[in-house]
């Protein structure tokens, strides 16, 4: 069974429904039903044009769906007569539906699940074990934002900039149960891509991949967290890397310049680099300055303090992290690592320990208490 076919053609038979006259809400209701039909059927009768089948099966749900409640006996009309059988219609409506599931009404959490399950093609459940929560929560999660969404214009103007944020979230949730969502941002963004023509997506597109090519890298065999400094830069995906640069490079030449573009310029620097200790962290610190004049935050300037320690040394990189909160995630992490890099163990040990005990994951938690160990025992040494 072609999973991978069966996500691609998802956001094309949605359209198709929603074009027809259906509600988006019940409209990927029969969608979801239609794939759910698929996985029983194709394997042994695999169909010639599979989007059509797609499209029939989930019109017929729909239909059935909509006679069967009498609330909605007033569309009787629109829908009482079935589109005869033939090839689906090749009108892409992807791009719109990508925009309607990151609707700026939607919670990013409601978002992002809408935007797996109606452009990704994943189910509920798949969905609920990617985060770690109850199918049930899911469900209903779901099911809010379908309604929050289903009397939204489905040809209204998007936001480019909200849909982006959306993609950037799902790839950030990593792996978890039968779904990698990092390769399903991927995925996604590829499709984004493909329907529109922005710098911005490409400046995205180039970030995940250069990310996702370090990932082999990221954990030791037995799942502890290994530092960029520390990685094996041979276990890296250098065709992937290849990839982001070129698209990274052509986005750049188009003189638009966005926060992706940026993160992605930066996350280059660090893939160029054979070493840790051949990183151009000048010039990285110039990207972060450019990042801190397009959108500036705290997190970028926490990220911008680890790179000013880096190319003018840890009391460069704590005068940078002064003006800052301590309470900002991270914060205490990078504090510790500065001092330590200021020859001051004692107090980078206590900092190591603190961030450990706000660490937002277990890998993060267990390789900052590692740290608070080792500075100890040299200290009692």
């Amino acid at each position: 069974m072609d999973e991978a076919l069966l996500r691609s053609l998802t956001p094309g038979v949605l359209g198709i429904l929603v074009r027809r006259g259906a509600d988006f809400a019940a409209a990927e209701d029969a969608v979801q039903d239609a794939l759910v039909e698929a996985v029983r059927v194709w394997p042994a009768d695999p169909p010639r044009d599979p989007k059509g089948w797609l499209v029939t099966v989930a019109w017929r749900r729909f239909l059935d769906a909509t006679r069967a409640d009498a609330s909605r006996r007033r569309r009787e009309d629109l829908v009482d007569e079935e589109p005869p059988p033939g090839p689906a219609p090749s009108a892409d409506d992807t791009l719109q539906l990508y925009f309607l599931c990151a609707h700026p009404s939607l919670t990013p959490s409601s978002a992002v699940a809408l935007t797996l399950r109606a452009v990704g093609g994943l189910t509920t459940r798949q969905i609920a074990e990617a985060y770690l929560v109850p199918e049930a929560t899911m469900a209903q999660r779901i099911s809010r934002a379908k309604r929050t969404v289903s009397g939204v214009r489905f040809d209204r103007p998007g936001d480019v900039a909200t849909v982006l944020r959306v993609l950037y979230l799902v790839f950030n949730e990593g792996y978890s149960g039968d779904v990698d969502l990092a390769a399903e941002a991927v995925r996604l963004t590829r499709q984004l891509a493909a329907a529109i023509d922005h710098p911005e997506v490409s400046g995205l597109l180039a970030l995940i991949l250069l990310h996702h090519a370090r990932r082999a890298g990221r954990t030791a065999p037995d799942g502890s967290l290994v530092p960029l400094a520390e990685q094996d830069r041979g276990l890296w995906d250098m065709r992937a890397i290849a990839e982001g640069v070129v698209i990274l490079q052509s986005a750049l030449a188009r003189d638009r310049l966005g926060a992706f573009q940026v993160q992605a310029a930066i996350a280059a620097l660090h893939a160029d680099a054979l070493t840790a200790e051949e990183t151009d962290w000048v010039q990285i610190v110039e990207w972060y300055d450019e990042l801190v004049r397009i959108a500036d935050s705290p997190v970028v300037r926490l990220n911008r303090a680890v790179a000013v320690g880096e190319a003018d040394g840890p009391r460069a990189g704590l005068a940078a992290l002064a003006s800052l909160d301590p309470a900002l995630p991270r914060h205490a992490a990078v504090a510790a690592h500065l001092h330590e890099r200021d020859g001051d163990p004692r107090t980078a040990a206590r900092l190591y320990a603190e961030a450990a005990r706000t660490a937002s994951n277990l890998a993060e938690r267990d390789h900052l208490t590692r740290q608070a160990a080792r500075l100890n025992a040299l200290l009692r040494g």
